[in-house]
């Protein structure tokens, strides 16, 4: 097999306070692919943004990253001094923000920002740089872009800001881009068009996409594969066409069937009891096992790994332990 372009292994995210350690990233795993769109789904509060942060080395202290390790093609980025991650975020790994004025400096034109940081990882001179920041800009499908490069982020509309984002994450030429929630803030009908212009340019260059969302429509449209995480713990991943037709967790279950479809008969959709317990009261065993109808001993006493399932997938459910296939 290849060697995955990001690989990231039991990966532990700790937020030290008052009354005690918080561990937000619970010894997570995963790989990205070369060219792969992988999609990170689950609730407000299961881990997926400090995931993406945590690879790209901007944990705000006093968070750390405690435990795990983080590759990119084969060589080890997590334990880096700050200067030679600074030097591969933005060249090797672009990130889209959820707040494009997040990204994007009120003070300085588009331009300021875009030539900047094209000739801070790229030896190019400050006319090819324009020229390029230009095109980019073109692409991402900003109209005129030749003039309004030199505007300010105030000028452009929300869908606008977020396509000038993009730009920003690419114009350095990443092999991964992380984006974080990138249409949450978004009317639906450009939501569709930012998902687009983002996949479509990072196939044209060869990037993979680590998609960070709580929309599962979302990723069924742009991710080849899926990740559901919850309460910092990777709960299960796989293909994603096998992961929402046949949903093996029953937290990823009950996600598939929180969804309306066009098709559905039923007058009301399924609801998961209960909420994502807080990072300070997270329940021994499975963290799910306090919202989960089939849960059963094992569930409350022993935390599942997750299970190797066939055809890519893992699972970290007891049910699917050969060892408890006669628990009832």
């Amino acid at each position: 097999m290849t060697e995955p372009l990001l690989s990231v292994r039991d990966l532990v995210v700790e937020f030290p306070t008052r009354r005690g350690t918080l561990r937000a990233i619970d010894k997570v795993s995963f790989d990205i692919a070369e060219g792969e769109v992988l999609g990170m789904v689950g609730e407000s509060g299961a881990g997926k943004s400090i995931t993406g942060s945590a690879i790209i080395g901007l944990i705000e202290p006093p968070g750390r990253i405690a435990g795990g390790e983080i590759w990119l093609r084969g060589h080890r980025i997590d334990n880096l001094p700050r200067e030679k991650l600074r030097r591969i975020r933005g060249k090797r790994i672009g990130m889209v923000f959820q707040d494009p004025l997040t990204s994007l400096n009120p003070l300085y034109t588009v331009a300021d920002q875009l030539i900047e940081t094209i000739r801070t990882h790229i030896d190019v001179g400050e006319k090819e740089a324009r020229r390029r920041a230009i095109a980019l800009l073109d692409r991402v499908g900003i109209p005129a872009a030749a003039r309004r490069i030199d505007d300010y982020p105030h000028h452009f509309s929300g869908g606008m800001r977020q396509r000038v984002v993009i730009a920003l994450a690419l114009c350095a030429e990443p092999e991964l881009v992380i984006a974080d929630e990138p249409t949450t803030a978004l009317d639906v009908s450009v939501q569709a068009q930012i998902i687009d212009v983002l996949k479509e340019i990072c196939a044209e260059r060869g990037a993979s996409v680590m998609l960070i969302t709580h929309d599962m429509g979302v990723i069924a449209e742009t991710a080849d594969r899926v990740a559901v995480l919850y309460a910092g713990r990777l709960a299960e991943i796989g293909p994603v066409r096998d992961v929402i037709k046949h949903a093996e967790h029953p937290y990823t279950a009950g996600l598939m069937g929180s969804i309306p479809t066009l098709t559905q008969t039923s007058k009301r959709l399924v609801q998961i009891p209960g909420s994502m317990p807080r990072l300070n009261a997270i329940p021994p065993g499975c963290a799910f096992n306090p919202r989960c109808e089939q849960a059963f001993e094992r569930c409350r006493t022993e935390r599942p790994e997750p299970l190797a399932r066939g055809g890519g997938r893992q699972v970290a459910c007891w049910l699917y332990d050969r060892a408890e296939a006669r628990h009832d």
